[in-house]
C-alpha cells in the first residue's frame, strides 16, 4: 500500500462519564484534572467529563443516551426549551471538540467506556481510521496485559453517532467486565496503561517517527440478537446460556446454546459462524440486545508518518 502522511496529531481529548455510571473514565478524567493533565510533550491534551449531571447521580444518562446524539441530522437541528439534557450537552461537546467534520475539530479523541460483557479492552471505530487503527496496533503490541481487540461498526460517518465522530480521527476505549457504579483497579490500570502508550505513539508521530504497515484483526459487526420474549407482555423468557455467558469473541456456530429459558429446553443458534461480543450487557436491555455478532476481518494498514512542512 501507499505510504501515507497526515499533520501532526496536536491536540488531543480525553474523555470519561459520557454514560454517568461507568466509572473509569469518571476517575481517569477526574485524577488527569487533578494532575493538571493538559500538555503530554508538544502534545496539547484536553479532559472532558462529558455528560456530569449524569456522573452526579450515577446514572447512564438523564433523559437519553448521549452517545446516541451526534449523527450529523441531530447536531444540525435547532434545539428547543424541550430538547433532552443529553442533546443540549452534544451540541455543547460539538462546539468544544468538533464541530464535527470540520477543520477545527481535535485531531484525536478518546472517549472511556465501560461494559459489563466480558470483552478485555477494545477500540472501537466507525472507518477504516488509519491513525486510529495504528494506535491500536502500537497498544496490542506493547501492553502487559490482554487481549487487546478492534471492532468496526460500519456506519458512514455523517450518520455516526457516538462522541469520538466529532474528531478529525478517534476511538471510543471499552472496557471490561466492570459493574456499572463501580470502579475496579485492575480496569482502571488497564486504561492508564492504554492511555500513556497512546501518547508514546503520538510523541514518536509527532517527532517524525514512520510507522510501518501490516495486518490488523478486527471485529465488524453483522447484527444483534435479542432476548426471546412474551408475545403478549413483551418481558424476555429467557437468560444468557452459561455455556455463552462471559464467552465474548469465541466463535460461535450453529446449535450452540444462547439462551436459558426460565422454562423448557435451551434455545440453539441457528445462523453463520460469528463471534459474539456485548454478552450480556446490562445498558443493551432497554435496546433489546442480548449480544452483537461480528465476523472477523483482517486490515491492511498503509505506513504512515506525519506530514513535513
Amino acid at each position: 500500500m501507499e505510504h501515507i502522511s497526515f499533520p501532526p496529531l496536536s491536540r488531543v481529548a480525553i474523555c470519561g462519564g459520557t454514560h454517568g455510571n461507568e466509572m473509569t473514565g469518571v476517575y481517569v478524567v477526574r485524577e488527569m484534572k487533578k494532575k493538571k493533565v493538559d500538555k503530554v510533550g508538544c502534545v496539547s491534551v484536553m479532559t472532558v467529563l462529558s455528560n456530569p449531571e449524569a456522573v452526579k447521580v450515577c446514572r447512564r444518562y438523564m433523559e437519553t443516551d448521549l452517545n446516541r446524539c451526534f449523527p450529523d441530522a441531530l447536531l444540525s437541528a435547532p434545539l428547543t426549551a424541550s430538547s433532552p439534557h443529553e442533546m443540549k450537552r452534544a451540541h455543547e461537546l460539538n462546539a468544544l471538540l468538533g464541530p464535527k467534520g470540520s477543520p477545527q475539530a481535535v485531531n484525536l479523541l478518546c472517549d472511556i467506556h465501560n461494559t459489563t460483557a466480558n470483552m478485555g479492552i477494545c477500540f472501537i471505530f466507525y472507518r477504516f481510521d488509519w491513525i486510529a487503527l495504528h494506535l491500536f496496533k502500537y497498544v496490542q503490541s506493547k501492553t502487559s496485559f490482554g487481549p487487546v481487540r478492534a471492532i468496526q461498526f460500519d456506519t458512514p460517518l455523517s450518520e455516526a453517532y457516538s462522541l469520538e465522530s466529532v474528531a478529525k480521527h478517534g476511538f471510543a476505549l471499552e472496557v471490561g467486565p466492570q459493574p456499572t457504579g463501580v470502579v475496579r483497579a485492575d480496569i482502571y490500570n488497564m486504561v492508564t496503561e492504554t492511555l500513556d502508550l497512546i501518547m508514546e505513539w503520538l510523541e514518536q508521530f509527532n517527532s517524525g517517527s514512520v510507522f510501518e504497515g501490516g495486518e490488523v484483526e478486527a471485529f465488524r459487526k453483522t447484527q444483534s440478537l435479542d432476548y426471546p420474549r412474551d408475545p403478549t407482555t413483551d418481558e424476555i423468557t429467557a437468560a444468557i446460556h452459561p455455556q455463552l455467558q462471559d464467552n465474548d469473541f469465541k466463535l460461535l456456530r450453529a446449535g450452540d446454546p444462547i439462551f436459558w429459558p426460565f422454562t423448557g429446553e435451551a434455545v440453539k443458534y441457528e445462523g453463520e459462524e460469528a463471534y459474539p461480543f456485548f454478552v450480556n450487557e446490562c445498558a443493551y436491555y432497554e435496546k433489546k440486545v442480548a449480544f452483537h455478532l461480528a465476523r472477523k476481518i483482517s486490515i491492511s494498514l498503509p505506513s504512515i508518518s506525519v506530514k513535513k512542512n
